[in-house]
C-alpha cells in the first residue's frame, strides 16, 4: 500500500531493524507524526489502515491485505514498542464493500496515508472510516508529485497508482489516473522542478472529524489534461520563455499526431484483415 513513496523522503521517524528489511523512511509528513504523537491521550484507541509498509507503532489495531509477519520493510511512525499485535492485525480487503468488523465510532482516532491513491475503492474506505470512528488524519499525494517525471521508470509519479486526488474544503476528490498519462510529457513536471520538492510538496494532509467526505470526479468524454496542465503551470510559474518553447513543442507534438493517423490506420486495417483469416 506505501510501497516507493518513501523514495520522496530523506529522513524517517523510527526504522524496526529485522534481517533483510530495507531500509527507508515511512511517507507521512514528520510534522503531523509528532502532531499525533503529541495530542492522543494514552487511553485512546487508534486504527491504522493499510499500515504493511509502515505501521504507526501507536496504533492499538491494524487493518491491511497484507499479512502480520511481512510488516514494516520501510521502517515505522513514531516510537516503539508497537501497541497492536498479530490478534489485532486484521487481514482482509478492505475494500470489499462489507462493513468493517467494528461498530460505529469505535475508534477515537483513525489514520490511512499514502493508501487511499492505490486502492479501488477508495470513496468506500473514505465511508468506513467515518463510520469507525470519531476523527482521523489521510495523507495522499499532490497532484505535482503525481505528474513528477522523476527518473523512477518512464511514468509520471508511480504506475501502481489509481487515482489523483485534491484535498478541498475538507473532504478529498478522487478522478481516475489513466497509464496514458505516463506517456503524455505535456503534463509532466520536468525533473529540475522535482529535485527541488519539499516533503509538503508532495503530500496532502488531512486531520478530519466527525466525518470525512469524499467522492469521485466522473470523467465522460476525453480527459482533462488541459485542466491539469493549467494546474501544473500555475504551481511552476514558468517563465514567458519557457511557455513559448513549450507551446512550440505542443504545436510539433499535434503535427506528429496528425502524421501518424494515416499509418495507425493502415496498421489496424491489416490486423483486422488478419484477424479474419
Amino acid at each position: 500500500m506505501k510501497q516507493c513513496q518513501a523514495l520522496f523522503h530523506p529522513r524517517a521517524q523510527s526504522q524496526r531493524e529485522r534481517p533483510g528489511a530495507r531500509v527507508a523512511s515511512p511517507p507521512m509528513l514528520p510534522r503531523n507524526t509528532e502532531k499525533m504523537l503529541a495530542e492522543l491521550r494514552d487511553d485512546e484507541v487508534v486504527l491504522d489502515v493499510g499500515a504493511w509498509g509502515a505501521p504507526f507503532n501507536r496504533a492499538d489495531w491494524v487493518l491491511d491485505a497484507m499479512p502480520y509477519e511481512t510488516r514494516g520493510p520501510m521502517g515505522s511512525y513514531g516510537p516503539g514498542p508497537e501497541r497492536f499485535n498479530e490478534e489485532r492485525w486484521v487481514i482482509r480487503d478492505f475494500c470489499d464493500r462489507e462493513p468493517w468488523p467494528w461498530p460505529d465510532d469505535f475508534f477515537d482516532f483513525s489514520l490511512c496515508v499514502t493508501t487511499l491513491e492505490d486502492i479501488r475503492d477508495p470513496v468506500w474506505v473514505c465511508s468506513e472510516l467515518s463510520r469507525v470512528s470519531k476523527r482521523g488524519y489521510i495523507e495522499v499525494p499532490t497532484l505535482i508529485s503525481e505528474l513528477a517525471y522523476g527518473g523512477q521508470g518512464p511514468w509520471c509519479g508511480f504506475e501502481h497508482h489509481r487515482w489523483l486526488c485534491w484535498v478541498r474544503d475538507g473532504g478529498i476528490e478522487f478522478m481516475h489516473k489513466p497509464h496514458s498519462i505516463h506517456s503524455d510529457w505535456r503534463v509532466r513536471v520536468p525533473p529540475r522542478h522535482a529535485a527541488k520538492m519539499t516533503e509538503e510538496d508532495h503530500l496532502q494532509p488531512l486531520f478530519w472529524e466527525g466525518e470525512l467526505p469524499a467522492h469521485e470526479r466522473v470523467v465522460v468524454g476525453p480527459y482533462p489534461l488541459g485542466e491539469l496542465e493549467e494546474q501544473v503551470r500555475a504551481v511552476l510559474q514558468p517563465s514567458a520563455l519557457e511557455i513559448r518553447a513549450k507551446e512550440a513543442r505542443d504545436r510539433l507534438w499535434d503535427a506528429r499526431n496528425s502524421a501518424m493517423k494515416p499509418v495507425r490506420s493502415a496498421r489496424d486495417a491489416l490486423l483486422r484483415r488478419l484477424a479474419r483469416k
